[in-house]
């Protein structure tokens, strides 16, 4: 029986698929298996040492100490584009707030209570106060071109916008659905010293921070209209507002609210409603819970921020599965004492990444508790688990 724990509350879609015959799925559970969360923040967090994976129901992981549980063997996961279209929509909705002073006229007219049959009048002479540009024609740049960032560059495409995109990691799915018509910039100063329109869709970590800030605000086009519902910490919110009071920054659109900003009337601050839709939520919860489900049952994963993608067909028989540094002759070792058990290797799969690798190896014969202690005291190695198949 394997033991889930929910930090958050997730939805009933995505915890449904834990079948109760093989799981235990609870808000509060001892020794939990794997972990599914969407915004607490784990970094102060004890995670227990029975945890071998957790799954961040969304698709940043920055409320999650990676780098420990790298060290310490735990798969992280995160659910990337399960919340695509909901974060896309609000975007599109923050480039029409930032165009059309929709929400200052909205706010004006409620000032109009109890003046009766003047209201019209007043309406027609005041509007003058709220007027604004259509997107149509204005040049977008697209910074982060994963499943957000495609997804809002085509449907912007499609409103008549001239986009263009950066993004030097661009995998190859998400280039296959990008419109060909979209232009790639080369650099990031090329991107935003020509847009009209700025939308970040990447992930915050220490290459990321701040990433928009006073050298890069000098580099924009006077007016422009910034979008960020990726993460606050890539906009430097000091530099930010100088950029404002400059006139450099027409609007400025966040999804995470800042004390610093809440004064200044040109900056647009949603309450963080970037994947807050039921559908939103079901999406990343059932691909949470199905990722989970794949690598307690299988050691396959998928999606992991911080272990490679790596899996095999399952068959019968045994699975070893291990994770350590990517350092040399792990594989050699690994495979020596499987010797030394008389164990047939029958598959084999090894796959690395940022200084992790992971394998997941088939035998003909059953594993013992006596094997895994001896794989787990290899040097650098940082997890390891016997899933019996039959």
């Amino acid at each position: 029986m394997h033991k889930i724990l929910t930090l958050n509350k997730i939805a009933s879609k995505g915890l449904d698929l834990f079948s109760r015959d093989l799981y235990e799925v609870a808000s509060e559970i001892g020794h939990p298996d794997a972990i599914i969360v969407r915004s607490q923040d784990m970094h102060s967090f004890e995670i227990p040492e029975t945890v071998k994976a957790i799954a961040r129901a969304g698709a940043g992981t920055n409320n999650i100490p990676v780098d420990t549980c790298s060290q310490r063997g735990i798969v992280v996961f995160n659910t990337p584009g399960a919340n695509a279209n909901s974060v896309k929509e609000l975007t599109l909705t923050g480039m029409f707030l930032a165009s059309r002073k929709i929400f200052r006229g909205m706010e004006w007219v409620k000032s109009l209570v109890g003046r009766g049959d003047e209201i019209p009048a007043l309406v027609e002479k005041g509007k003058k106060e709220f007027t604004g540009n259509e997107i149509r024609g204005k040049k977008l740049g697209v910074i982060g071109l994963g499943a957000i960032g495609v997804d809002v560059a085509n449907d912007a495409e499609r409103l008549g916008m001239i986009v263009s995109g950066y993004d030097p990691f661009i995998s190859v799915e998400a280039a296959w659905g990008l419109s060909p018509s979209i232009k790639k910039a080369e650099t990031l100063e090329a991107l935003i010293s020509e847009s009209d329109y700025i939308s970040v869709h990447i992930p915050l970590n220490d290459q990321t921070r701040g990433i928009l800030n006073r050298e890069r605000f000098s580099r924009m086009k006077r007016g422009v209209k910034v979008l960020n519902f990726s993460r606050g910490g890539l906009v430097n919110n000091t530099d930010m507002l100088e950029a404002i009071q400059a006139g450099i920054v027409d609007r400025y659109v966040t999804d995470f609210p800042d004390d610093s900003l809440l004064r200044e009337e040109n900056v647009i601050a949603i309450p963080h409603l970037g994947a807050s839709t039921p559908e939103a939520e079901e999406n990343c919860a059932v691909m949470a819970a199905r990722q989970l489900i794949t690598f307690l049952e299988t050691g396959n994963i998928l999606n992991s921020v911080n272990f490679p993608d790596c899996s095999m067909p399952l068959t019968t028989g045994t699975r070893i599965i291990i994770g350590n540094r990517n350092i040399p002759n792990m594989v050699g070792q690994i495979t020596t004492i499987l010797a030394e058990e008389s164990m047939n290797i029958s598959e084999m799969i090894n796959r690395h990444k940022d200084g992790y690798a992971y394998n997941i190896i088939d035998v003909e014969s059953p594993g013992t508790d006596a094997l895994l202690t001896k794989l787990k005291g290899i040097e650098g190695v940082v997890m390891a688990r016997i899933i019996d198949k039959k």
